[in-house]
């Protein structure tokens, strides 16, 4: 574990190299294209402005951005593999501000396809008003800089995406082998064989990845759909194991169909779902109610009421702990055992 630990810490590191220094080497040969306006001229053509007609989206966006990165697997990897847990906090803390100083090349990039003469250039269009903006990035890259500057920032973001991709693979192909195969399926598993299902998922789970990636439209609105259900399904449930420790199987299991229908029947466009529940401010055909934050909140109030009044009436006696299907109850105490049994469930 402390290798795997190194392992993904190293790893890291170079990713972030490759994206940092990959960007920025290709930015001032792209700022300098004779095709490139300047940037702080047209800064209106790149920087938004504040419309209260879309209020209710941002906010719900906002807090998708700042909470639905939480509970990410991706996220908890590099946080187990600190030495403590106050390495694990300063890594936190210290990531957020480098999220910021990462995103400055992205920013700088966008910035400069916007005042870009496309027209000009071999690509004879401007990628933004043909709503081409998920590639703005290799765009800017082939037809504004060098072949060896194209090189150098494609092949830095390439091998970023690669490293975060097997990393992904083999998380999801780990906690299927040891939270579901091992411990639903074959509870007295060996070693050998758990490593075996493992290896079985991350192939089954590369080539569902490859076919999905084929057919979307874009991956980004895929990764964007992927922060949204875990905002408003997980969080709740981290919440809870976290901070609530009365909170069990009954109230989760409830607390994630609750979140996943509503959000699910508030519609989603990437995947073809129709709007089903138009929520108040509704614009066809988008929600501008912060609908995805309802869906997360009332996630939370359901494994909260659900949770306090199933142990009210299993502790009390009112209900047989005959029927306790999932042994939450077991003879009258919850060991140890048990209760770590509960919150691999939650």
């Amino acid at each position: 574990a402390e290798y795997m630990g190194y392992s993904v810490a190293y790893t890291d590191v170079v990713q972030l190299i490759c994206i940092f220094v990959g960007l920025w080497v290709c930015i001032p040969f792209a700022m300098t294209n004779e095709h490139v306006g300047d940037i702080s001229a047209g800064r209106d053509s790149w920087i938004g402005e504040w419309d209260n007609y879309y209020a209710g989206q941002w906010f719900d966006y906002a807090l998708l951005l700042i909470f639905g990165g939480v509970p990410w697997q991706a996220y908890f990897q590099r946080v187990l593999s600190s030495k403590s847990p106050r390495y694990a906090v300063i890594l936190s803390v210290s990531a957020s501000f480098g999220c910021i100083i990462l995103a400055i090349p992205a920013v700088l990039i966008g910035a400069i396809a916007s005042t870009t003469q496309w027209e000009n250039t071999t690509y004879g269009h401007s990628p933004i008003a043909e709503d081409e903006r998920k590639l703005v990035l290799p765009l800017v890259l082939q037809y504004l800089t060098p072949p060896a500057v194209q090189f150098i920032g494609l092949g830095a973001v390439s091998a970023a995406v690669m490293s975060s991709a097997d990393s992904s693979v083999l998380s999801a192909s780990s906690m299927f082998a040891n939270n579901i195969y091992r411990r639903i399926f074959r509870p007295h598993a060996s070693d050998f064989e758990t490593i075996i299902s493992m290896r079985v998922a991350m192939v089954l789970i590369g080539c569902i990845s490859s076919f999905i990636a084929i057919q979307v439209d874009s991956i980004y609105e895929l990764w964007f759909l992927c922060s949204d259900l875990v905002y408003c399904i997980l969080f709740p449930q981290l919440v809870c194991v976290v901070y609530l420790p009365f909170t069990n199987v009954y109230g989760s299991l409830l607390g994630y169909i609750v979140g996943l229908v509503l959000r699910i029947l508030g519609g989603e466009k990437s995947l073809g779902i129709p709007v089903i529940i138009e929520y108040p401010y509704y614009h066809h055909p988008e929600q501008m109610f912060p609908f995805r934050t309802l869906a997360m909140v009332c996630s939370f109030v359901t494994i909260v009421l659900v949770s306090a009044i199933v142990s009210f009436l299993f502790e009390y006696g009112l209900v047989s702990k005959r029927l306790d299907c999932f042994r939450v109850f077991h003879d009258n105490t919850v060991d140890d055992n048990s209760e770590s049994e509960n919150y691999v469930a939650l």
